[in-house]
């Protein structure tokens, strides 16, 4: 989670003294972290004895000025010094990072659900970058990337071991065109695509309706408007069931966060009262304690929420609040377990900041979830087609009524989900 906090001189933008920004970036969609050992400690600082070996403000401003003025190549000491800082940052956790004035603003584009780029979400499988999904009217649907292809390389260069930072600076850094080289399933060669970055809008919730009048809500990430937007998504799924929707799934797989603001929001939808979450860190204003108000927008009726190891900090935080105010039942497999909160801290003139762990958060029950995640009330694996059989498949005669690509890409967790909503519903 990211908290603004003010110094002197900050501009409007960045809202006043630990005004919620509030964003909980555990993944950013597709940027999860292996090592989920992230909970905090408080270290005492190294003393040294005789003060001879430390480095100070002034001492690190000297070096830099040596190095300008005499090392035998000439040397942009700007980008020395972001690297320095990078690097003490890898000495806290993996959360916690300077931001230059590229990456702030490429937070609040996804804060606000956009940003530029060629409309693809990628994860990495055993070292090879797959792409999940292609969002609607991008680059990438557009020129025919699918779902499942495989990315061999950027502009010429090999992705295969990169990691996925390294993947996304590869897109940033190209000027006009970025060229991809895909191996698809089912194809001898290699395909040749050509994009063009432009402005993608995230949806934030999709919405439908399922047999026997349960309807599903598809949160992709917690952005600002994703609240109002569920509460448009409900409204529309009770005017196609003549305000009869008998149930809900609310799917948080694979969902890496987003603003916390929103994630308290969402619960709050469908809770009477209750703790949300709570945060606590060493300052006071890292304390904090999210309490629903009256008003459920179902209630009475059976939810269920599915969650998966992609699952991170925001959903998280659904998902426990709801789990532990007994509101709904949760589903799928354990979640990431990223329960750190970071605090926004904008410097100089406002074009740059640090995102700093201030704190951790505590589901209702008082339970920090870091490097755990939340456990499932009914365990669900998503099984997997192997290539074995996924050939023969993909070759079923459409008379079955299923088509083999159906059926291949069929969902057992949200088919095994509908069966136990329609089970309470029906008791």
């Amino acid at each position: 989670m990211i908290k603004v906090a003010t110094p002197i001189q900050t501009p409007s933008y960045f809202l006043p003294l630990l005004v919620t920004l509030l964003v909980v970036f555990g993944l950013c969609s597709y940027n999860l972290q292996a090592n989920q050992n992230t909970e905090q400690t408080t270290k005492a600082p190294h003393q040294s004895k005789s003060g001879d070996s430390s480095i100070t403000p002034r001492t690190l401003n000297q070096i830099l000025r040596q190095i300008d003025s005499y090392y035998v190549d000439e040397v942009n000491v700007n980008v020395l010094l972001e690297n320095a800082i990078k690097e003490v940052f890898k000495q806290l956790d993996p959360h916690s990072t300077y931001l230059n004035e590229r990456d702030l603003n490429t937070l609040f584009e996804m804060a606000n659900g956009q940003y530029d780029g060629l409309g693809i979400e990628v994860e990495l499988r055993n070292d090879l970058l797959v792409i999940l999904e292609t969002i609607k009217n991008s680059p990438a649907e557009m020129a025919g990337l699918q779902k499942g292809d495989i990315i061999n390389s950027i502009n010429g260069i090999d992705v295969k071991g990169k990691t996925l930072e390294q993947v996304s600076e590869l897109i940033k850094q190209s000027k006009q065109k970025t060229q991809l080289v895909v191996k698809r399933d089912y194809y001898d060669k290699t395909l040749d695509f050509s994009l063009e970055k432009a402005k993608i809008e995230v949806e934030s919730v999709t919405h439908k309706l399922l047999h026997n009048d349960i309807g599903y809500l598809k949160i992709y990430t917690f952005q600002s408007n994703t609240t109002d937007d569920i509460v448009k998504s409900i409204d529309y799924l009770k005017k196609l069931t003549d305000n009869q929707l008998k149930g809900l799934i609310i799917d948080l797989r694979d969902n890496p966060g987003g603003v916390l603001d929103s994630a308290v929001g969402v619960s709050d939808l469908f809770l009477n009262k209750g703790t949300i979450v709570t945060t606590r860190g060493r300052f006071n204003d890292a304390n904090q304690n999210f309490l629903a108000t009256p008003g459920d927008l179902l209630p009475g009726k059976p939810i269920y929420v599915l969650i998966n190891k992609g699952s991170a900090s925001a959903s998280e935080i659904v998902a426990g609040a709801l789990k532990e105010n007994d509101r709904a039942t949760i589903v799928g497999m354990q979640s990431f377990g990223k329960g750190s909160v970071q605090s926004l801290i904008p410097l100089g003139n406002g074009n740059t900041a640090i995102k700093l762990t201030t704190a951790l958060y505590f589901t209702p029950d008082g339970l920090s979830i870091n490097g755990i995640g939340i456990t499932p009330d009914v365990e669900i694996p998503q099984q997997q087609v192997n290539e074995t059989s996924q050939s023969p498949i993909m070759g079923l005669d459409e008379r079955w009524g299923l088509s083999g690509k159906m059926l291949a890409n069929r969902d057992f967790q949200l088919d095994e989900a509908q069966k136990l909503v329609l089970k309470q519903i029906l008791q």
